[in-house]
Parts: C-alpha cells; structure tokens; sequence
C-alpha cells in the first residue's frame, strides 16, 4: 500500500529538532506540552466512567473477507459477553472488526483513533470515539483503561504495542495483566525466537518473562484465557 504524507504530523513536528534560531512561540516544543497535556485531559476525562475494557490490535489492513478480522470479531463478541468493554485503535481491519463485534452485541465499544496521514480512519462500529494527535498520549490510553490485551497479526505499530506492555510488565512498570497473541501461524516463529535468542542463547530474559504472554488459537481459547488471568491476579471484581 503506497503511503502519502500530506497531512500535518504533530508527532513528526514534536519529534524533529527546530529549523530556525527563533521560531515563534506556538511552534515551540513548550507550546505544544499543552496540546499534548490537552490530549491527557481529554482522554482521562472522557474514559473516567467507563468499566475495564480488553484491548484489541492488529493490522488495519486486514478486511472483512480475511479470516482475522472474522476471529476479531467473535472474540469481541465473547468478550463484551463476560461483561468486559472493548478498547481499539478504532480504525479499519482488526480494529473495525473488534469495535463491531462488541457494538453488535450491546457492549462497551471504544475507539481512540490516531491522526496519521494514511491507513487510518475512524470506523463507524463505537459508542465513545477519541482522537489522538500523539502515538505516545494513545499508548497510555490502551494501557491505562486495559485490563488484557488481544494482539492479532500487523505490522510494525502492532509490534510496537506487544512489547511496550510487555516491557511495562517484566520492569513493573504495571500491574501485568493477561496479553493473549492470536494466530499461531503468525506468531509461533517469534515465540521460538524469544526462546531460543533472547532467553537460552544470550539470556536477556528470564524463564519467568514467558509467562507475561500466550500464545492462543481460538476466540474461546483467547477469552479462556483472559478471563482466568484476571481471576487468578484478581485484576478486577465479579469476574
């Protein structure tokens, strides 16, 4: 998929050093901290209310023919059933099919969409919709209002979120909570190489680092799963 960068990047802004001695003042990084604080109050704001909420992600660019998103949508289904809201990027792909399958089912179906210039645009499957200018303010969100992941195959920023929380969880950093991988075709080979590179060759994790993640196959066997580690954690209450 080609990718067009037409449209104004707050991230790239942020993240790239100035082009001139004295830009003005609402170009500076200080001006945008309160954008960026903004961003925080809005969010906490709007998802104060809301229960504990599973996270789903996975690639945008996997459609409604794909068997994917056909699983995404069945686990949320399942999940919104056990009484769990359901948290998305809240765009295409893996995202639309989570937020739908929890909206078709009367459930709690919530999307804090990003502002990039391609791929992304918010679908039409949410009861609360949020926009993000920053990736890091959104990260925060999922993790903050999350008490499980479900990861399905993606790409890169998918990637990027797995092991985020799971370098929370091995520092700390967070209470762990459940992250189910769905897809043993996509994920198996990345599981062999976390046992065999990172932990028996060069040791740059220990045994107990395994246990922060499962590898699942199923829209019941993800749900199973969540809901035993939050049983078991006792992560929240009348679960």
């Amino acid at each position: 998929m080609k990718k067009r960068y037409i449209k104004k990047n707050e991230d790239k802004d942020l993240l790239s050093p100035s082009k001139t001695k004295k830009p003005r003042f609402v170009h500076t990084d200080p001006w945008r901290v309160l954008k960026i604080q903004s961003e925080f109050v809005k969010g906490f704001d709007t998802l104060a209310g809301v229960g504990p909420c599973i996270a789903f992600f996975g690639s945008a660019r996997l459609g409604e023919s794909d068997k994917y998103y056909k699983e995404a949508e069945k686990t949320a289904e399942l999940v919104v059933k056990q009484g769990l809201g359901v948290i998305t990027g809240g765009g295409p792909g893996i995202m639309e099919a989570a937020n739908k399958g929890a909206y078709n089912a009367g459930g709690l179906s919530i999307g804090c969409n990003i502002d990039i210039p391609f791929e992304q645009e918010a679908n039409k499957y949410q009861n609360i919709s949020l926009e993000f200018s920053y990736f890091f303010v959104r990260k925060m969100v999922f993790v903050k209002y999350s008490v499980g992941y479900v990861i399905f195959p993606g790409g890169f920023g998918t990637l990027d979120e797995l092991f985020e929380a799971l370098t929370l969880a091995q520092t700390g950093k967070i209470e762990h909570f459940p992250i189910a991988l769905f897809g043993k075709e996509y994920w198996l080979e990345l599981g062999k190489w976390i046992d065999e590179c990172l932990l028996e060759k060069f040791c740059t994790i220990d045994k107990e680092d395994k246990e922060l993640y499962k590898i699942v196959d199923s829209p019941f066997e993800a749900v199973e799963y969540i809901i035993q580690e939050i049983r078991k954690h006792r992560f929240i209450r009348n679960i």
